[in-house]
C-alpha cells in the first residue's frame, strides 16, 4: 500500500507539472490539432476532380450517350475536345488532363451490330495510385452504360470494352511512383533531425557559451552547423537513389545533374528550416518536437501519397511553402519522364526562395539569441 501511495503521489506530481507548465500544455494541444487538421483535409485518396479530354471519331448516338455519362459523373471534368491523335501527347505531358477517352470511328456501328466496341482510355501513369483510382471510376461509368444497353436490347455480351494505356508507367508499378518520393522524404527527415538539434544540443550541454568565445563569427558558426546536414543529405540521397535504380529497377530516364541541382536547393530549404527550429529550441527535446511538427505536415502536403489537386484550395495554397512538394515533382519527372534543367526550372526557384528565406530567418534569430 505504501508503494502504491508513493507511485500515485509521483503520478499526481507529474500531472501537475505537466498541466502547470505552459509549454507542456502547448505540446499536448497544438501539435495533435495541427496534425489532425492536416490529415483530415489533405490525406484523402478520393478523386474529386478528374480532368479528361475527349477524342470522339464516331459522333453516333451510342458514343454521345456514353460521353453524356462521363459528363454527368461528378468526378469527371472535361477540359478539351480533340480532333487529332497528335493533340493527345501534349495534354498528358503537361498534366492538363489525367486521361484521354478515345472512341473509334465505328464505335456506334459495332455496338448496333451486336458486337463489342472498344473504349480506349489513355491515362497518365506517373502517379500509379491516382491512375488506378481514375481507371476504377471510368470502369464504373462504362459498366453502367453496358448494363443499360444490354437491358434495352437483350444482348448477352458486354457492348463496350474498356482498353487502357498508361503513359510513363505502362504497368502502373506503384514502386515507380513511391520509391523516388521516398528519396525526398527520408532525406528531409535526416537533414531536419541533424540540423534541428545542433544548436539546441550546444545549449543543453552547456558548450554554447564556449563556442561564442572562439574567434568564429556568428555567420561562420551558423554555416558550420548547416554544412553537416547538407553533406549527410547528399550522401543519403545518393545511396537511396542507387538502391532505387539497381535494386528496385526504377528507371532513371532524365538528367542526373538536373536531379542533383534540385537536391541541393531542397537540402538548402531543409537545412534552413532545421536551423530555424534549432535557433528557437532551448533543449534537444524541443528541437526534436519542432522537427517532427514540421515534417509530418510537410510530407502530407507534398503530394507524396495523395494528389494536391484533391485538397481544399486553402490547403493547396499552404503547400506552396513546402519544399518537398517541388522536389517530389523533380524526382518523378527525372525518373519517369526523362526531364532536364529546362523542364524543371519552375520547380527550382520556389525552393531557392524558401531556402534563402529560412536561412535568413535562422540567421536573424541566431544573432538575436546571442545578444
Amino acid at each position: 500500500m505504501n508503494a502504491l501511495r508513493r507511485i500515485l503521489a509521483l503520478v499526481r506530481k507529474e500531472f501537475l507539472t505537466l498541466l502547470k507548465d505552459p509549454k507542456s500544455r502547448m505540446v499536448l494541444i497544438v501539435p495533435p490539432m495541427i496534425q489532425l487538421m492536416v490529415f483530415g483535409y489533405a490525406a484523402s485518396f478520393d478523386l474529386k476532380d478528374i480532368p479528361y479530354a475527349l477524342y470522339n471519331e464516331d459522333g453516333g448516338q451510342a458514343s454521345r450517350d456514353l460521353m453524356a455519362r462521363f459528363e454527368g459523373a461528378p468526378a469527371f471534368h472535361r477540359v478539351a475536345v480533340l480532333n487529332a491523335e497528335q493533340q493527345i501527347a501534349p495534354l498528358v505531358d503537361r498534366r492538363d488532363v489525367l486521361m484521354v477517352i478515345h472512341l473509334g470511328q465505328r464505335f456506334s456501328a459495332e455496338l448496333l451490330s451486336g458486337g463489342g466496341a472498344p473504349v480506349q482510355v489513355i491515362i497518365d501513369g506517373r502517379n500509379s495510385n491516382t491512375a488506378m483510382i481514375a481507371m476504377g471510376y471510368a470502369r464504373a461509368v462504362v459498366d453502367g452504360f453496358n448494363r443499360d444497353w444490354r437491358a434495352a436490347r437483350g444482348l448477352p455480351n458486354l457492348p463496350a470494352r474498356l482498353e487502357t494505356r498508361a503513359w510513363f508507367n505502362p504497368n502502373l508499378e506503384s514502386r515507380w511512383f513511391f520509391i523516388p518520393g521516398i528519396i525526398g522524404m527520408i532525406t528531409l527527415v535526416t537533414t531536419m533531425l541533424v540540423t534541428a538539434l545542433t544548436v539546441a544540443r550546444e545549449r543543453e550541454q552547456g558548450t554554447f557559451d564556449q563556442l561564442l568565445i572562439t574567434p568564429m563569427r556568428p555567420a561562420e558558426i551558423l554555416f558550420g552547423k548547416a554544412l553537416p546536414g547538407f553533406i549527410v543529405g547528399h550522401i543519403q540521397a545518393t545511396v537511396i537513389l542507387l538502391i532505387a535504380v539497381f535494386w528496385f529497377q526504377v528507371p532513371l530516364l532524365g538528367s542526373v545533374p538536373a536531379l542533383y541541382g534540385g537536391l541541393a536547393l531542397f537540402l538548402m530549404s531543409g537545412v534552413g528550416a532545421g536551423l530555424l527550429i534549432s535557433s528557437l529550441a532551448v533543449t534537444q527535446q524541443q528541437g526534436l518536437l519542432g522537427a517532427f511538427l514540421f515534417m509530418v505536415p510537410a510530407v502530407i502536403l507534398s503530394g507524396f501519397a495523395t494528389p494536391i489537386a484533391n485538397m481544399p484550395e486553402a490547403v493547396q495554397t499552404l503547400t506552396l511553402i513546402d519544399p518537398l512538394r517541388y522536389f517530389l515533382v523533380i524526382l518523378r519527372k527525372v525518373f519517369l519522364e526523362g526531364a532536364g534543367f529546362a523542364v524543371l526550372a519552375d520547380q527550382y526557384w520556389p525552393m531557392a526562395i524558401i531556402g534563402v528565406g529560412a536561412l535568413g530567418l535562422a540567421s536573424g534569430l541566431f544573432r538575436h539569441r546571442l545578444y
